[in-house]
């Protein structure tokens, strides 16, 4: 599996807007090829989101879906690219 951490540092304004359309969110991070997880959190900065695909493939997906999303749909006055984290994983525990 592969993962990719988008971190959004003072995007609070953005992660109020993604909280607020969950729905259209989901619905489009359901539609990337091999998902596994995803999941947005709010930070004390801003925002993380973690995607975990079957492979690199989705995950550049997901990237890709992010990036025209928010400058589609998300208004804000200025928000800088986010820090990316990703590789394979090692260790993946779910209940």
């Amino acid at each position: 599996m592969y993962a990719v951490i988008r971190q959004y540092s003072g995007a609070s304004q953005l992660i109020d807007q993604l909280e607020s359309r969950k729905d259209e969110v989901e619905r489009v991070i359901r539609g990337v090829p091999g998902l596994v997880s995803y999941t947005l959190l709010r930070t004390d900065y801003g925002g993380v989101s973690v995607t975990v695909c079957q492979d690199k493939a989705g995950t550049d997906e997901s990237v890709r879906l992010a990036a025209e999303g928010i400058g589609e749909n998300i208004t804000a006055e200025w928000l800088a690219p986010p820090l990316l984290f990703e590789g394979n994983t090692i260790l993946q525990v779910s209940l």
